[in-house]
């Protein structure tokens, strides 16, 4: 997910997508230690699309 998308969402919906982004980052994370996953860089980007998100959601904080 590019920065320019992640920045049109609202608060509420960067909360959700938060949300629905880590608990598919764990499952791929607990996935991969049961079984590795074909490209294992998809945990890389995932954990750094979450923190994307996090990073937006705290600046629209701040601007408030």
């Amino acid at each position: 997910m590019k920065i320019a998308e992640i920045r049109a969402l609202s608060a509420d919906e960067l909360r959700e997508r938060i949300q629905t982004e880590v608990s598919n980052y764990e499952t791929m994370k607990f996935n991969h230690h049961v079984t590795p996953l074909e490209d294992p860089s998809k945990i890389k980007q995932a954990r750094r699309t979450i923190a994307r998100l996090k990073t937006v959601l705290r600046e629209l904080e701040l601007k408030k």
